[in-house]
């Protein structure tokens, strides 16, 4: 926390009819029980309360109300008007507390004033205060999902969100989408993005994915970068990004802030966070296909997606159906992928420690890659001798995934690589080769226990920066030719087992981009680094003793 720096007021105040002792800085607005004995009681619960200026959602003027009112007749006049004085000497701060499993809630306290010209000086000076915050954002463009999850979007932003924006002083222009991709379009050319401070996107990851499409695609042709070059480096976007969970799926809102609570993330905008986040781009033959924040699953996963989507009538129970069936069949596919490893850079994908808030992982490579400039090599040879050395890894494979996140959820709370980061410009390539079924379960379950998931004989995982895949079937002559001179002597007793004519096993599988099926199997991914930015600050680890005795608390 920074330092507090000089005290802007001090007073003596009331809460609920008892005296503190109020106090404002730059930082802090702290206000203490006057305690009128003075021995120390140490099991008192805390009687002191401190909340960073930074975490205050608004200030405003009550209207004291007087003992003796007047009738409703008319016969009496209120008080006020009879002397011609203002009796608001009461305020109340609206602020944010914390409660379980990083949620966010708005709390108030209302202090009374001896004076009005008193009351007046707080309310001005907590203004003041929030307003030289430069972070907050005062005016949104908002896109909401009406048909997403429980076609719920609506009503959530409406109910939970609106009235805390309006409180906060917080102007939005709602716009509710009527298409697929209709938020995406209208981003990329309809959208003023000058008159805004972020977009915020109501729904679930598929919205989200609408968003950083159009966004980034903007940015990208507003500075004049080839996107269908895989090469070049992306521009930032300038915007940032919120998430109002309302869908069937909030993986992107449950790893950057840790719960999938509207009104949590609706604070998180509001104070103005700050979350930077990795994007890789996905390529075929230096033509740009999609933008991926999470997962790029090839194999098991791919084939969840693709069978899901024919079931659809289902909803989100087709996911599990799909699950069971892609487990049954045990499918596996060929196919070659080249990576070039993340070096230089802190942090392995087996460490013990997670991603969190002011993530030192995510700061230092950061920095050590604007620093450097792109200094490590990303060269279309797969074989250059160079500080950024590709490597290549052939196999059969029941699941080839590239983790940007931890992608963890509520059914998997570490996800399925929880030490992967947020933002230090890698992401993590797991590789799961041919297996039984019993250990393909094996892995499976890992995903929702303490077990390293990584720590079984067929699995392997790299931090890359980039790779590509290349499935068999498109592979080129030469390689062909090896595969056979290499099974020359088991080529007939494979035949039915391993060739896809016979229809045992289907000779490519797809990818699962974020929740998308891809188009083509032979893919070049690409992570750049902190390339947009989230209402968010990360998930912020739980103090060690929590005082959870608030009697200001409303």
């Amino acid at each position: 926390m920074e330092r507090p720096g000089r005290l802007l007021l001090l007073s003596e105040l009331r809460v609920r009819n008892a005296a503190y002792d109020v106090s404002l800085n730059r930082s802090l607005l702290t206000w203490k029980k006057r305690v009128s004995s003075p021995v120390y009681h140490p099991f008192r619960p805390s009687l002191s309360h401190n909340v960073p200026v930074s975490e205050i959602i608004s200030v405003r003027e009550e209207e004291e109300e007087n003992g003796s009112r007047q009738k409703e007749d008319g016969s009496w006049k209120k008080m006020k008007e009879q002397e011609g004085g203002d009796c608001r000497q009461s305020f109340t701060v609206m602020y944010v507390e914390r409660g379980r499993q990083h949620r966010w809630r708005c709390a108030e306290v209302t202090f009374t004033c001896s004076d009005g010209a008193l009351c007046q000086r707080w309310v001005s000076s907590i203004r003041e205060q929030l307003a030289s915050i430069g972070s907050r954002p005062k005016h949104l463009l908002v896109y909401i999902n009406p048909f997403g999850g429980k076609r719920q979007g609506k009503r959530v932003y409406e109910q939970k969100v609106a009235p805390l924006f309006a409180q906060a002083g917080v102007s939005t222009h709602v716009i509710v989408t009527e298409y697929a991709n209709h938020a995406r379009d209208h981003l990329r050319t309809g959208a003023e993005l000058k008159k805004y401070d972020g977009v915020v996107c109501v729904g679930g990851d598929g919205m989200f994915s609408e968003i950083i499409h159009g966004l980034i695609w903007r940015t990208q042709v507003d500075g004049g970068v080839d996107l269908n070059c895989p090469d070049e480096t992306l521009s930032p976007c300038s915007l940032r990004i919120g998430i109002i969970p309302a869908g069937s799926t909030d993986c992107i809102c449950f790893a950057t802030v840790g719960t999938n609570d509207p009104v949590t993330s609706a604070l998180h905008i509001i104070v103005g966070d700050s979350q930077p986040m990795d994007v890789c781009s996905v390529h075929h033959n230096n033509a740009f296909l999609r933008f991926s924040v999470s997962l790029l699953g090839y194999g098991f996963y791919g084939d969840v997606l693709t069978d899901s989507e024919r079931k659809r009538w289902m909803g989100p129970a087709r996911y599990d159906l799909s699950g069971l069936k892609m487990f049954l069949t045990h499918h596996y596919y060929e196919g070659t992928v080249s990576y070039l490893p993340a070096r230089g850079t802190m942090g392995t994908p087996r460490d013990a420690s997670t991603c969190r808030s002011g993530c030192a992982v995510c700061q230092h490579n950061g920095q050590l890659l604007s620093e450097k400039g792109e200094k490590y090599e990303l060269s279309d040879a797969p074989d250059c001798e160079s500080e950024g050395e590709w490597r290549t890894v052939r196999g059969k494979f029941l699941a080839i995934n590239a983790a940007s996140m931890s992608c963890a959820c509520p059914r998997s709370p570490k996800g399925l690589s929880p030490a992967a980061h947020l933002a230090d410009g890698t992401t993590d390539l797991i590789l799961v080769r041919k297996c039984s079924r019993f250990d393909f379960l094996r892995h499976l379950l890992r995903h929702t226990s303490k077990d390293d998931q990584f720590d079984l004989t067929f699995v392997e995982v790299h931090r890359v920066r980039r790779f590509r895949f290349t499935p068999r079937y498109c592979q080129s002559d030469s390689d062909l030719e090896l595969d056979l001179q290499e099974n020359k002597h088991q080529i007939f007793s494979q035949i039915c087992r391993d060739h896809p004519a016979c229809g045992c096993t289907p000779a490519y599988s797809s990818w699962n981009c974020d929740g998308e099926i891809l188009t083509h199997a032979a893919i070049d991914v690409r992570a750049h680094c902190q390339l947009i930015k989230l209402f968010a600050r990360g998930i912020e680890e739980p103090p060690v003793f929590e005082d959870l005795t608030n009697p200001c608390a409303i």
